[in-house]
């Protein structure tokens, strides 16, 4: 349990507020954020990198809403984007074009040209096609594009196989053993500004030792580029620090990677980027349910909650795991159950043979850690509406995104 959720006189609060007032009056399924971890998750890396060159990008992919964008921007984050619609996003929450990176394997000639348009950071280019497309609208356009290339450094990232991206057989990037050749050729095209290294090996990494190694063969294929006469101004390590899902997971040592990163920028007098996604805004947020039913066969018991895999997709596609307290203590005991959703699809569940409160239809739970890739996930499947999202600042909290109703699933749809 992060420090921003924990229970007082038998009630799970969040910050200050009582997390049954909120499913209370906001309804359930229901996304709760804690301003005060968001905050401190990303101040972390502003104190370890102080003093040195760097901007810390917040993956937007990992969660998208307005209201936390605009905290973190106030905070001085800048923003990692794969999309257009991202962009639209962190603009309309007030970010600063300058601290925005556009990443992503298939960006459009439209996308690009908006980012080109607003004035971005740089672009983290995936293929060399991508790049003469880059060099080819910029130049149209009158403007200079600050860009550079991922590589895939192929370190195994050692995570889940849906998540693993720095290996030379996904599709992410370029093969580390070509990308000295790619430089040189990109080097050369009219309209950009090729002045950056770039890598992500995946996500949810609890072992810091693998970014260690990826950031080590980045910073050597620096120094050989130099050699070559491409002199390169930043480095951009991408992200994946993990967070502890399970009561036993370790949280990553975020010190020592930050120590041994900021000291291989140093040594290259490069900015340093990262783009931390999932260590921000993971711990940050919870899902709150309510038990509909409960129901028992064949040696199986069953909590039939309101919340689904249309909420929280993360249980069906990862088989990932998430804690869950209910917002009240009782005396029951806890039974062993699967937690599932209302979805016609087997694969509907938040948990499987769990030991978990005792919990009588009626009942909250808080599903933990979901403030990553939980509501930026979700679908209308089923014909579900999406839920509300909620941010708590102190004792305060307010919907920031409300739940939607049946009229707004048919909203551009003919009969």
């Amino acid at each position: 349990m992060t420090g921003a959720f924990e229970y007082r006189g038998g009630a799970l609060h969040c910050e200050q507020v009582n997390l049954a007032e909120v499913a209370g009056r906001a309804g359930t399924p229901c996304y709760v954020y804690s301003a005060a971890a968001l905050r401190r998750a990303f101040r972390l890396f502003e104190e370890r990198l102080a003093g040195a060159p760097h901007l810390v990008c917040f993956a937007v992919k990992a969660n998208g809403n307005l209201a936390v964008l605009r905290l973190l921007a106030e905070a001085g984050a800048g923003f990692d984007i794969v999309s257009g619609g991202e962009l639209f996003r962190v603009l309309k929450a007030g970010a600063d074009p300058e601290k925005v990176v556009f990443s992503g394997v298939g960006k459009t000639p439209e996308e690009i040209e908006a980012a080109l348009q607003a004035g971005i950071h740089s672009f983290n280019c995936e293929s060399e096609a991508e790049l003469l497309l880059l060099s080819s609208l910029a130049q149209r356009m009158g403007r200079t594009a600050r860009a550079a290339i991922r590589v895939n450094p192929d370190v195994d990232a050692a995570t889940h196989p849906y998540i693993s991206t720095g290996l030379k057989r996904h599709k992410f990037g370029i093969d580390i053993a070509g990308a000295e050749d790619l430089y040189a050729r990109a080097a050369a095209l009219p309209g950009l500004a090729l002045e950056g290294a770039s890598c992500h090996i995946g996500s949810q990494l609890l072992d810091v030792a693998p970014l260690i190694e990826a950031a080590e063969r980045m910073g050597a294929l620096v120094e050989r580029l130099r050699a070559r006469g491409i002199g390169l101004r930043f480095l951009d390590l991408g992200g994946g620090l993990g967070v502890p899902y399970r009561k036993e997971d370790p949280w990553p040592d975020v010190t020592r990677y930050l120590a041994a990163v900021r000291g291989i920028a140093e040594r290259l007098h490069v900015e340093l980027l990262l783009e931390p996604g999932r260590f921000i805004a993971g711990p940050a947020g919870v899902l709150l349910s309510r038990v509909l039913y409960r129901k028992s066969g064949s040696g199986k018991e069953f909590l039939i909650v309101d919340a689904s895999m249309t909420e929280l997709i993360r249980p069906a596609l990862y088989e990932a795991h998430h804690e869950m307290l209910p917002l009240r203590r009782t005396e029951r005991g806890t039974l062993v159950a699967d937690v599932v959703g209302p979805v016609c699809e087997s694969s509907d569940f938040l948990a499987e043979e769990r030991e978990i409160e005792n919990l009588l239809p009626g009942d909250y739970l808080a599903v933990m850690t979901a403030g990553a890739y939980g509501f930026v996930m979700a679908s209308n499947y089923n014909a579900r509406p999406r839920p509300c999202e909620v941010l708590v600042d102190g004792a305060t909290w307010r919907i920031v995104r409300r739940r939607e109703c049946h009229e707004d699933l048919v909203r551009g749809e003919e009969a």
